[in-house]
């Protein structure tokens, strides 16, 4: 995973490749809304580039995936559609395409790392640790995936085909894709369409692994991305932009799972036969119109309008939570989340302000989010519509005036204001009345950071800063069992405020690059998620503390051999006796495990490389009575380009066929999702450039 150092204007389309450490400057970042280099943000940032997300694509589809064996703090795949469980340094991440957010504020469905084909992904930014940079959601830190962009005047075709190798024609998958990128005069556009066929999974014995019924899978499902970006150069100094992505995963239905048993370490199968109800799946459309101006009295102006339309639909079954007497006895039914927002990102940045050492970022964000979550066999809505409106205008000043320091200071105004209507909840629930309201917050979040930078190659970074998300909305509306209540008086639509602190340092020279961090953050209201008897979640509002350590290193051998290694550990505990002081830990939906990557990257000729790579999870015993007992996999990805061919790649995901069950279905156990992970998998791609 390469370190970049150089932080361009939000949204910036571009952005310069690094090989070597020499090649750093060259980098750009949008993510942090800033024009500063990194080398004065006291933050941890990383950026997966076209090259890095290329070798892992070698050898699996998976982007959960992808960021675990790339980012040490994020968690392990759940390797199912949902992201349920996946957390960035134990709390969730904000999920981002070109800027926009994939979250859904008021009816968290998991599903936001699913929303776009790994086809028409350019790079990938992570900032670890929460922060007020994008707002609201981004509690556990940022993940924007940059869409493609400008490559000359090209036509790309890929194809690929996997199969685990103790598997038969079910488990076979394709994919295709085909991308092209013309410029003429001052108008350029980026294209293209992927989809892809996934057959049934296998573990490291050669079984069928569960689908999650309930939360969805990507086994046994067809996708299809269809995706557009133009740009207009108006004159010099002023372009528009316009990118649209619509993206729709979809089970087939062909299978059913099988109940394992935890207690006798018997995994969950899967047998053939047709699903009641439909079948989950996720459609997905993102449109952003894009102004730049990079002259407007010596600053650079940034403005973007957003819409995202998001439906999800859920597996279904005849739980408890969703029985009528009215409809029948031993009734089915399943959710589908549907929500639409629109929005704004207007964000201003000047250098040496008035002509002094201060640099100014600042901007106005404004979203609109309307959300439901309905009963799709019976027209039952689960969750009300729920409209939520955010304005929250920030400054972030820069000051670089003392020689090799650094100071940061910032601050971001959060103004909600939720909408409900009155409601009845489910007759499960008691068939509650529930008066609506209008329910507003006010948050002032601030940052501080300073960084020294002790010589060319060593700097040292101190920060703290405040993270702003929603509680989960939904859940907690649909949830009361309790009459007289009202939306307006409900503590539990309360947001989430984490206070986070964290320490880092960071060296690169030609030969190594290493960097370390430590991070506490802390909730006095936080939000944990925990299971009924049915598997369906329900919200605690509880005091929260999380610590951790995380580190990574490259050791350049030579200009054809890299060695690196990511290591981070993660701790967390809730208040849950309500006296104030935490003392029972966190699970494995918020907690990651211990872990270590180690691979190595070697250049054989100008044709041929290839990358191994080694993921090491650590055992880890929970107080709270829950265990989980550590795996190791391994990956392998060979990469040949031919001067009239193309290129191949020969990936080999699982590399020594480990039979291990997931750390969400351990640390999670249930007869349903006692999931094993996916055993040995050989693929081969082809992609041809003309």
């Amino acid at each position: 995973m390469s370190i970049k150092y150089y932080l361009p204007f939000l949204l910036t389309p571009l952005a310069a490749v690094a090989n070597t450490p020499s090649d750093i400057e060259r980098i750009t970042v949008s993510t942090t809304r800033s024009t500063a280099p990194v080398s004065t943000v006291p933050a941890t940032i990383n950026v997966i580039n076209a090259e890095d997300i290329a070798k892992q694509l070698a050898h699996t589809q998976d982007l959960s995936q992808i960021l675990g064996n790339l980012i040490p703090s994020f968690s392990p795949s759940r390797q199912k559609m949902t992201s349920a469980g996946e957390t960035l340094r134990g709390r969730e991440p904000l999920y981002m395409i070109d800027g926009v957010p994939q979250s859904n504020p008021l009816r968290n469905g998991s599903r936001d790392g699913n929303t776009i084909d790994p086809a028409m992904i350019e790079r990938i930014e992570v900032i670890s640790g929460a922060n007020a940079i994008q707002g609201m959601g981004a509690s556990g830190g940022i993940i924007n995936i940059i869409t493609k962009t400008l490559a000359d005047n090209t036509h790309q075709v890929s194809a690929g085909f996997s199969m685990p190798t103790s598997g038969g024609s079910d488990s076979q998958s394709y994919k295709a894709s085909y991308l092209f990128s013309q410029e003429k005069d001052d108008l350029s556009l980026v294209g293209g369409v992927s989809a892809r066929s996934t057959g049934m999974y296998r573990d490291g014995n050669g079984d069928l692994i569960g689908l999650d019924g309930s939360q969805g899978d990507t086994q046994d499902s067809n996708s299809v991305d269809l995706f557009l970006k133009a740009k207009y150069q108006l004159d010099s100094v002023q372009s528009l932009q316009v990118m649209i992505n619509h993206y729709n995963i979809e089970g087939n239905g062909d299978y059913v799972a099988l109940s394992g048993d935890p207690d006798n370490e018997l995994p969950t199968t899967a047998q053939k036969d047709e699903i009641e109800g439909d079948a989950p799946r996720n459609r997905v459309t993102t449109l952003t119109f894009d102004y730049n101006h990079s002259d407007i009295a010596g600053g650079t102006l940034a403005w973007q309008l957003f819409m995202q339309d998001f439906a999800a639909m859920y597996g279904g079954g005849n739980f408890g939570t969703f029985q009528d007497p009215a409809y029948g006895e031993d009734l089915f039914d399943q959710s589908q989340n549907k929500s639409q927002k629109f929005g704004s990102r207007l964000t201003y940045a000047k250098n040496n302000l008035a002509g002094s050492n201060f640099d100014l970022v600042t901007g106005l964000d404004l979203l609109s989010d309307e959300t439901y979550q309905e009963l799709a066999q019976t027209g039952r809505n689960w969750v009300p519509k729920t409209t939520f409106n955010n304005a929250a205008p920030f400054a972030q000043l820069r000051f670089d005036g003392f020689e090799d320091w650094t100071l940061n200071v910032g601050a971001r105004y959060e103004y909600g204001k939720l909408k409900v209507d009155d409601f009845t909840t489910l007759a499960s629930y008691g068939s509650q009345f529930v008066e609506g309201g209008e329910p507003s917050f006010n948050e002032l979040l601030s940052n501080v950071g300073i960084v020294y930078q002790v010589t060319k190659d060593l700097r040292f970074y101190a920060s703290y800063s405040e993270g702003f998300s929603m509680a989960d909305v939904g859940r907690v509306l649909r949830g009361i069992n309790q009459p007289g209540l009202s939306v307006e008086s409900f503590l539990n639509l309360e947001p989430v405020i984490s206070d986070n602190r964290e320490l880092g340092v960071e060296y690169a020279n030609d030969s190594f690059n290493i960097k370390a961090s430590y991070f506490e953050s802390d909730s006095d209201l936080g939000s944990r998620l925990e299971a009924d008897s049915d598997g369906i979640y329900s919200v605690k509002r509880e005091r929260t503390e999380i610590d951790g350590f995380e580190a990574s290193a490259q050791y350049y051998f030579n200009n054809d051999t890299t060695f690196g290694a990511n290591y981070a550990n993660t701790n967390g505990q809730y208040d849950g006796n309500s006296d104030g002081v935490v003392e029972s830990d966190l699970g494995g939906s918020n907690i990651s495990p211990t872990r270590l990557n180690l691979y190595w990257q070697q250049q054989w000729s100008n044709s041929v490389n290839s990358r191994l790579q080694a993921n090491k999870l650590f055992d880890r015993d929970f107080n709270t009575g829950a265990e989980f007992d550590g795996y190791t996999t391994v990956d392998l990805s060979v990469n040949y380009q031919t001067q009239q061919y193309g290129a191949f790649s020969l990936g080999v995901d699982n590399l020594t066929d480990e039979f291990y069950i997931t750390y969400y279905g351990q640390t999670n156990p249930s007869a349903t999702r006692y999931f094993a992970g996916t055993g040995r998998v050989l693929s081969v791609n082809w992609d041809f450039a003309f």
